[in-house]
């Protein structure tokens, strides 16, 4: 149950975070429509930021109706909380809630989108191919975006073909409402001006953008992941108990919480497909995955969103 008040009280945290104000931050030149592909938690949390903070209009797509209306409710749950608060009134509320519209039609989702973001699971079929959907469907003019957090953007890129230069990575931070980072990535292909918007629209948003080569894991995960891993083989291995592990990290380094409860918050799946990545991709036998990282997965223990990993959760 700790990793489950760290949690709940770093969702507390991340709402108080938010300005007092929906008003938008500053309007980016050509951005009037954003779509984010994935209503999954990074889905959500970037169209919740993008519609509260710059004021855009966002269409959440997906093509599971259960998880674009589990995505509804906990929005719905989020504003309440916030007005609630005394943060938001009930018309600022209804207005961001209004911004935000969700369909299963891609192709009528991206249509009229500036801007569109990726953020589906880390699997490379599964962005590649969309990638080249939205090379044919989305305008001409629009910058295609991926969440990834550790496939390559530049063969992302060649997926989208002659939009190659639209594409770019925006790696926002899990919980995008509360973390202020996004990582921004550019493809070998990738123009200034694809550079530029990507760069405005994080401003807008209330974002803190740092860029990283296109290399594997980038900036956030070439060094956390290893960490976290660390981490899983100290536990393995028998060199301390789980909370002991995060106990030391979290009151011995200023870390606000332990590397077992933020592999957990984050997804165990998730870090074990990055390290899959950052292992094949370099070689290094230091990216080599845990074997019990590898076997809570195969037990269907993800974490936070599975209800069990390092720590359960009810």
């Amino acid at each position: 149950m700790a990793a489950l008040r760290l949690t709940n009280v770093a969702l507390r945290r991340g709402v108080r975070g938010f300005s007092s104000s929906p008003l938008r931050l500053g309007a980016v030149e050509g951005v009037d429509k954003l779509s984010v592909i994935g209503a999954g938690q990074m889905g959500l949390g970037i169209a919740l930021v993008a519609a509260r903070q710059a004021s855009l209009p966002v269409t959440l797509i997906d093509n599971s109706p259960a998880s674009l209306a589990k995505s509804t409710a906990f929005l719905g749950k989020l504003l309440d909380k916030d007005v609630s608060k005394g943060r938001l009134t009930e018309e600022q509320a209804g207005e961001i809630k209004g911004r935000i519209t969700t369909t299963t039609d891609f192709d009528g989702g991206i249509a009229e989108a500036d801007f569109i973001i990726e953020a589906v699971p880390e699997i490379i079929d599964l962005k590649t191919k969309i990638f080249e959907n939205l090379a044919k469907g989305a305008k001409e003019s629009a910058v295609l975006a991926t969440n990834t957090s550790s496939i390559s953007i530049t063969k992302i890129a060649a997926a989208a073909g002659n939009a190659a230069e639209r594409v770019i990575s925006t790696h926002f931070m899990n919980p995008v409402p509360i973390q202020s980072g996004v990582e921004i990535i550019t493809a070998l292909q990738t123009s200034e001006k694809t550079l530029q918007t990507s760069l405005a629209l994080c401003k807008a948003m209330g974002k803190i953008p740092s860029q990283s080569a296109d290399t594997p894991g980038f900036l956030a995960n070439r060094i956390l992941m290893p960490y976290i891993n660390e981490a899983v083989i100290c536990l393995e291995t028998g060199v301390g108990k789980k909370e002991d592990i995060d106990a030391i990290m979290k009151n011995g380094t200023g870390v606000p919480m332990g590397p077992l409860t933020l592999a957990d918050f984050i997804g165990l799946d998730t870090c074990l497909a990055i390290m899959k990545v950052l292992y094949g991709d370099t070689g290094d036998s230091k990216y080599r995955p845990s074997v019990l990282l590898q076997r809570m997965v195969d037990a269907g223990w993800y974490g936070k969103k599975s209800g069990r990993g390092f720590y359960e959760y009810k």
